[in-house]
C-alpha cells in the first residue's frame, strides 16, 4: 500500500507538534526538529514517539 502525500498535510510530530517530511526509500516520516523517524507500516505511519528512531541527516 502505498502512502498517501495528501496526509502530509495534516499529520504533524506527537513531540513538537511541527511538520514532517516524507523520505520514501525509506518509508518514514522524519521531523527534522526533534531528529525523530516515524515509520509507515503498510500505508500507515506509526506516529507514537516512543516508536520513533534516531534521525540523522544523510545528505
Amino acid at each position: 500500500m502505498a502512502f498517501d502525500k495528501k496526509l502530509l498535510e495534516i499529520v504533524a510530530c506527537p513531540v513538537c507538534k511541527g511538520k514532517l517530511e516524507y523520505n520514501k526509500a525509506k518509508q518514514q516520516l522524519i521531523c527534522k526538529a526533534d531528529r525523530l523517524a516515524y515509520a509507515i507500516d503498510d500505508g500507515i505511519p506509526v506516529l507514537l514517539a516512543n516508536k520513533a528512531e534516531p534521525w540523522t541527516d544523510e545528505a
